[in-house]
């Protein structure tokens, strides 16, 4: 190949020769053109600068794994960039939180105390009261039943968004239905079990159904949802607890005798 390149440029005489036309052309002593040296100059060129052992298969999929080949420090962004907007919802309910109006932050909290006194009660003293249960379930249905009518008294006036119709009317009536079946269980915890599925549909339609309510209402009834929750579901379990207490020891005292 070298042979070919030196006789080409090195051994063969060149000489201007003017034409007719425009341009210069050089020609060699077999009168072979530049034009038709230079392709094979190249052809030669890149085969010697190609390695042998890679062809255009194999030096693609080599740039492929190269590109799609990435370092671990870029994998562990995800992670982060999750936390971050998980602490900015959270930062942002709280401050949605804070934003409420005085009185209905207030009274929604003092709301939240027969709830949560009845479990810590028997929790303190280590003893069930089914009377403070069944009170506990009474008030919880008292409260369901005022989230239902809620939805009544936000749907009649004539300037508000959400209109009196089936949807909004009707839906409103589950929770109070569901709470009067939860006062007619003789078992308090099938009560309890209720109460917590009307909850969770009272605060399915308030923050689904009408999305027009503000950011602070809607968050203080999260809140307010958790805590109820917690309150009934702690009650059952004291109750549980106790109930196999109580049989336990009737096992042992009939076993002593």
């Amino acid at each position: 190949m070298f042979s070919l390149i030196q006789r080409c440029c090195f051994h063969t005489p060149f000489k201007l020769q003017k034409l007719n036309s425009p341009r210069l052309l050089l020609y060699g002593k077999n009168k072979t053109t530049c034009s038709s040296l230079s392709p094979c100059l190249q052809r030669e060129v890149c085969l010697l600068s190609r390695p042998p052992s890679l062809n255009p298969a194999s030096v693609y999929a080599t740039k492929l794994q190269a590109v799609h080949t990435s370092p671990p420090f870029f994998k562990k962004k995800t992670p982060k960039e999750s936390d971050t907007k998980d602490s900015g919802v959270l930062q942002q309910s709280m401050k949605s939180l804070k934003d409420s109006p005085k009185p209905a932050l207030y009274l929604s909290l003092a709301g939240l105390i027969p709830f949560v006194s009845v479990p810590l009660s028997m929790a303190v003293q280590g003893t069930y009261y089914p009377e403070l249960a069944f009170a506990q379930i009474t008030y919880g249905a008292v409260t369901v039943s005022f989230l239902g009518g809620m939805r009544w008294g936000f749907a009649l006036p004539e300037n508000s968004p959400a209109k009196p119709d089936w949807l909004n009317l009707a839906n409103s009536t589950v929770s109070p239905l569901l709470a009067w079946q939860a006062l007619l269980f003789k078992d308090t915890t099938h009560g309890a079990i209720m109460l917590v599925m009307a909850l969770g549909i009272a605060l399915h339609y308030d923050l689904s159904l009408l999305p027009t309510y503000p950011r602070w209402f809607k968050v203080l009834r999260v809140v307010g949802t958790v805590v109820m929750v917690l309150s009934l579901l702690a009650t059952a379990a004291l109750k549980t607890i106790s109930e196999e207490q109580l049989s336990n020891s009737r096992y042992k005292w009939q076993n002593t005798k």
